[in-house]
């Protein structure tokens, strides 16, 4: 006897994932279109743009626009028009920085795509989401679990779950949630000499509950589960291996 198919989570659904050429946002966007979704991809990089979409499947869409200036994030939904579903993973390489020898203009943007960019991609975005629809940001555990250097990043995170609870109560019924990562193999912490780099992977996966660190994918499932979960508002979901917990 035939079995009936699996109903695609997403099918006929509009997903425009802003940061999606790469990394977390890449396997978002790839994830969103296994489950039907029609995905456009969004970064300041024309090279990664034009290569997400050799990888998405046909029929996606990438625009280039400097997610640190609101006027590109405004004309980029003109551009895109109504939607369902807004994925915000957009960032720049992580760094750490010791309080006492922080350059604080530098400290200050890190916040131009990682806090602004979002804020002005749920501005312009938000009048255009469908009913049923939502919006998805990235944090970070640092704002729970901060280590030395992390100031900066920890503040970004803090901010970034403050904003998803007000954005939540204020947008209602579009919801509104945000997805905070562990620490996650992707190319975000290229800015890391190659030995430290693997030295923090090797001591995270040592310290996590599920002794490993996390995959690109296991964000984009989190991602999929927030814009399905039609329940879930307001709420940061914590996907970091257990790291919070030791």
């Amino acid at each position: 006897m035939m079995t009936p198919e699996k109903a695609l989570l997403l099918a006929g659904k509009k997903v425009i994932v802003l940061g999606g050429t790469s990394g977390i946002g890449l396997a978002t966007a790839k994830a969103a279109a296994a489950e039907g979704a029609h995905v456009t991809v969004a970064s300041g990089n024309a090279d990664r743009v034009a290569a997400a979409l050799e990888v998405l499947p046909s029929g996606s869409s990438g625009y280039t626009a400097n997610l640190g200036e609101e006027q590109a994030i405004r004309e980029l939904f003109e551009k895109t028009g109504p939607l369902d579903h807004l994925v915000y993973t957009a960032g720049e390489n992580l760094k750490l920085d010791p309080i006492s020898g922080m350059d604080l203009e530098a400290a200050k943007a890190f916040f131009n795509i990682r806090y602004w960019g979002a804020l002005a991609a749920v501005k312009y975005a938000a009048p255009l989401i469908r009913d049923g629809g939502s919006i998805n940001l990235t944090g970070g555990i640092a704002a729970a679990r901060p280590g030395v250097g992390w100031s900066i990043g920890a503040s970004i995170c803090g901010a970034m779950e403050a904003f998803t609870r007000a954005m939540a109560v204020e947008l209602a019924p579009v919801r509104g949630n945000l997805v905070a990562p562990g620490v996650i193999k992707t190319n975000l912490w290229n800015g890391f000499a190659e030995q430290d780099r693997s030295a923090l992977f090797d001591t995270v996966a040592q310290s996590a509950l599920v002794k490993r660190v996390g995959e690109a994918d296991d964000i984009a499932k989190a991602f999929l589960y927030l814009m399905t979960q039609s329940f879930c508002t307001g709420q940061s979901l914590v996907v970091d291996g257990g790291s919070v917990l030791v």
